[in-house]
């Protein structure tokens, strides 16, 4: 069980992440979606699914967003509703700030009883409007139900420049925090610093640590690559390069997905730190939620 894995701190959990579709779609269709994703989902070896809670991010950058902002069905209840099927543990995003007091803890409260597990993502910048705090959000879920699992979102590209992402994941650990779940990882060396920077603290003020899952995603074109800078994805320019001149886009990050795990997994299982990954598509082309599906395979193997 997946719940059981995180508690006692294991290394070599697999997620995969999925965003529900979008508002507004038939109702007929959302079924047929759904259907697909438990057949193509349910013969995998998974220990859990993530489902998105996305947010407008227009706030954090002035650039033009290379897709357009297109707000989903809720994910707990697509959870519920259509992928009862998929007998795997569900964890459930959910962007804190746009949601009042009352329904976080209704949330809360039902989520629990399904035994769903929760992260809870923060505003995309500090000019973005919110109605909770993350912070507000870890004490409401305390009082409500100290027991669920609660996981936080971790960016180790940011270490590079503000050199406390390790200091981040800590004070969350403290705020009730139990696994981390990453933004998409190509720069291999930022995320080796912050694992380094995280395992030497943690020794030195004897605290354990807890699973840091790693989210692998597939470049299938210009133009997600485009999307995924947008988002903050940090890709060193040499693998941009390689991307870009590339003959088989997918083909090409779904290999430097693979070996960023193996090294990372090397690295970490040297100093005994628990790692997973997490894979997904940010697109919703089928070549790319197929190149997805390659790379799950390829990393369970290793």
């Amino acid at each position: 069980m997946l719940a059981n894995k995180i508690k006692n701190r294991e290394s070599g959990i697999v997620l995969y992440g999925i965003v529900p579709p979008k508002k507004g779609t038939d109702a007929e269709k959302v079924k047929e979606i759904a259907a697909l994703q438990v057949q193509r989902l349910q013969s995998l070896k998974l220990d859990g699914l993530i489902l998105y809670d996305i947010q407008d991010e227009k706030s954090r950058t002035a650039e033009a967003r290379p897709f357009p902002f297109l707000e989903t069905l809720d994910s707990f209840s697509y959870s519920q509703d259509h992928l009862s099927a998929l007998a795997i543990p569900k964890i459930i995003y959910r962007s804190v700030g746009k949601y009042s007091p009352s329904e976080l803890s209704e949330f809360i409260s039902n989520a629990a009883q399904k035994d769903d597990l929760t992260v809870f993502v923060g505003a995309s910048s500090k000019s973005q409007t919110v109605s909770m705090s993350v912070s507000e959000a870890y004490t409401l879920k305390k009082q409500i139900n100290s027991d669920m699992l609660l996981g936080g979102v971790t960016i180790p590209e940011r270490h590079q420049t503000k050199k406390d992402e390790h200091i981040r994941v800590f004070n969350k650990i403290a705020q009730g925090c139990s696994f981390f779940v990453s933004q998409g990882v190509y720069d291999i060396n930022a995320s080796k610093n912050f694992l380094s920077d995280y395992y030497y603290y943690g020794k030195e003020h004897n605290i354990p640590l807890v699973p840091i899952i790693f989210t692998l995603t597939p470049c299938g074109s210009l133009k997600t690559l485009q999307f995924m800078k947008w988002l903050g994805i940090s890709i060193p320019p040499w693998l941009e390069n390689e991307l870009t001149h590339s003959n088989d886009i997918i083909q090409q990050s779904v290999n430097f997905s693979a070996q960023n795990w193996q090294e990372l997994k090397a690295f970490a299982n040297e100093k005994n730190i628990p790692i997973g990954c997490n894979i997904e598509s940010v697109a919703v082309r089928k070549v790319e939620v197929e190149a997805a599906i390659e790379l799950l395979q390829r990393v369970s193997t290793l």
